[in-house]
């Protein structure tokens, strides 16, 4: 079955395609969306069968961590234990935006989602239609890039509705994403810092915020 389409700006989002979104993704569906960096895949982050479906629609190995979007900075201390003081001042730098953050997980997150880790990989994105997706959805948002494993990160719906458009069930178009490179991933489990993917926000930014990285 192909995936129902919804078409929509940051500056006039459609609300009913949202509330939409927000159930398919809140019954355990898959829902494809904008973000400032590539489109994502959302599925319900705290649903162990969402995330299998996600990794099964990617072809995607289940121990690759997915990453949880947020769209309300309280909302990241349900899903960790411990925000170190530096991810806080990153996160204030930072969020909303294309950075990621490896932190350690709470029980409420499964390890389906995390690849069998004890730490999450959060992120809070800045594009409003995925901002409002993410809170009509409840909250928590699992979503590598939106396109099968091995093939092109996608910068616009017909990207995924071409690689993903039978696998799943909804695709938000919100026309062609601002950026184009995933977000930088900086893992604070360890005592000093480490950059594990780089993106928009590099090394040398980073570091200016931070001192050791």
């Amino acid at each position: 079955m192909k995936a129902e389409i919804a078409v929509m700006t940051a500056e006039n989002i459609d609300r009913k395609a949202i509330a939409r979104g927000g159930e398919i993704l809140k019954n355990g569906g898959l829902v494809a969306f904008p973000t400032e960096t590539v489109y994502g895949l959302g599925g319900n982050a705290l649903d162990p069968k969402a995330s299998m479906k996600i990794y099964a629609a990617k072809g995607r190995p289940s121990d690759n961590p997915l990453i949880v979007h947020i769209a309300d900075i309280r909302d990241l201390d349900k899903i960790v234990t411990e925000v170190p003081e530096k991810a806080r001042v990153l996160a204030e730098k930072y969020w909303p935006g294309p950075l990621t953050m490896i932190l350690p997980r709470a029980d409420i997150v499964p390890k389906e989602t995390t690849g069998g880790l004890d730490s999450v990989a959060v992120r809070f994105p800045s594009d409003p239609i995925a901002q409002e997706l993410i809170l009509a959805a409840g909250g928590y948002v699992a979503a590598p890039s939106a396109n099968t494993s091995g093939r092109p990160s996608p910068t616009t719906a017909g990207h995924v509705a071409e690689d993903l458009g039978e696998a799943i069930d909804m695709i938000i178009d919100g026309g062609q994403v601002n950026i184009g490179l995933e977000s930088t991933i900086v893992d604070f489990t360890e005592n000093i810092p480490v950059v594990l993917r780089p993106g928009y926000i590099s090394l040398e930014m980073l570091r200016e915020t931070l001192g050791d990285v």
